[in-house]
């Protein structure tokens, strides 16, 4: 009988629960799929005693992660517990020390430690996988590191926060503020424990990061990465860009240019016709384009027990086959720190702008766009309210530094009665 693949999981919340699930119930599938059994040996949570819908009285137990990572009848550790340091980044390198495989769910913890944790891993012979650190169900990192692998990627984007979608969508079909959509979807249990991780982009940066790096073959550079959340996106953005045929996402983007590698995860208005403009609730999505495939779209579940499990066993299984590949999809060592773009490619932006009511105040706001080079591509103004104006400008192409400049000269002119609001217009 050929040998077992024995897993260690450390973590027992959601995801780790939906591996131990399948890893019961589809066993007959699995070795029918890789040529040998899968089990689970050993596990490790925080708390022992909690009831948590299986019975694991058949696995050894380890409070200590870290000594799960050791045990010798681990082959497999997978890590399922979160956090940039601590706990998990101990247990990692203990494994590779070990001489162990390792998966991961840890979006963070690449993010930020990845490109020293690959090196120690391929430097003795050991893989590190991380399908479901991204998007959930959707297989992105596979996409990339294996079915596109022949493809130059000259843009990958998308929604990659099931969280942040939701509310969004959810503000415009209920015609509900932010803050009631913010309320509901913390008592609904989407929110992270600090959710600023959601709403302010983190998250989702995260993943882009690791996307960008797979898909240009760069160290990963989170800091690099451009993040503003959704916080200021209010039901007024979300009618006035539905009445433009747009739809506001929190969108990803990494994109290689002449200047260098732009990666930004930033509120961006779609076309509404668009497969991202008619992304709904907490679905993913991820547009990939390549120089011989063209574009293609990933779209499905981006969290949850069954999808981001699922993707936990795709990582295990290729590994059961034999199958061994490069972190990041190329050797740790041969990667190179990417030069980031200081300017970033030039699109048409949506501003809106609360104006006084009173003669010249538009000019004045027209004049300022002028002198940095901005022109308006299309303009909006709303049913006044009291003494003040809503103006909604949609612009011909610019740089984010000229409007930048623009935002600033505006705050000088005496006509805006409150900050304005700028959003990106993405090609898709």
């Amino acid at each position: 009988m050929t040998h077992p693949l024995r897993l260690g999981i450390a973590g027992l919340g959601t995801v780790g629960i939906g591996v131990v699930k399948i890893v019961r119930q589809k066993a007959a599938l699995l070795e029918a799929r890789t040529g040998r059994p899968i089990e689970i040996t050993a596990v490790s949570a925080r708390t022992r005693r909690k009831d948590r819908g299986v019975n694991l009285d058949g696995y050894a137990w380890e409070d200590d992660p870290v000594k799960l990572a050791q045990r010798e009848d681990v082959d497999v550790y997978v890590e399922l517990m979160g956090g940039s340091n601590g706990p998990a980044k101990a247990s990692i390198e203990a494994a590779i020390a070990a001489g162990k495989d390792v998966v991961t769910a840890n979006k963070a913890l690449l993010a930020l430690h990845g490109q020293a944790l690959a090196e120690s891993a391929e430097a003795v012979g050991r893989v590190i996988r991380f399908e479901a650190a991204v998007a959930g169900g959707i297989p992105v990192v596979k996409a990339l590191t294996e079915g596109l692998a022949g493809n130059e990627i000259t843009r990958v984007m998308g929604v990659m926060n099931g969280t942040c979608n939701y509310i969004l969508t959810r503000m415009e079909s209920a015609g509900l503020s932010y803050e009631e959509v913010f309320k509901e979807a913390s008592d609904l249990g989407y929110l992270e424990a600090d959710p600023t991780l959601d709403v302010g982009g983190i998250d989702a940066g995260h993943k882009l990061a690791l996307l960008a790096s797979i898909a240009f073959g760069t160290k990963v550079d989170f800091e690099a990465v451009r993040l503003e959340g959704i916080e200021r996106i209010t039901s007024e953005d979300i009618a006035a860009a539905a009445d433009m045929d747009y739809k506001i996402k929190l969108l990803g983007v990494a994109q290689m240019t002449g200047r260098g590698l732009v990666q930004r995860m930033t509120p961006c208005l779609v076309p509404d016709s668009s497969p991202l403009g008619q992304l709904q609730n907490a679905t993913n999505m991820v547009v990939i384009e390549g120089d011989s495939v063209g574009q293609i779209v990933l779209r499905g579940a981006g969290a949850g027990e069954g999808p981001t499990a699922s993707a936990v066993m795709a990582d295990v299984l290729d590994i059961a086959r034999g199958i061994r590949l490069s972190t990041f999809g190329q050797p740790a060592a041969s990667l190179k720190p990417a030069k980031v773009a200081e300017v970033s490619v030039p699109a048409p932006y949506y501003l809106r702008l609360k104006l006084q009511d009173k003669p010249g105040a538009l000019a004045k706001v027209a004049k300022v766009l002028g002198e940095n080079g901005i022109s308006i591509d299309r303009m909006r103004q709303y049913g006044h309210a009291d003494t003040t104006a809503p103006v909604l400008i949609v612009t011909h192409k610019t740089d984010r530094d000229a409007l930048d400049n623009a935002l600033e000269e505006f705050a000088k002119t005496g006509v805006l009665e409150a900050e304005p609001v700028a959003i990106r217009i993405e090609t898709v």
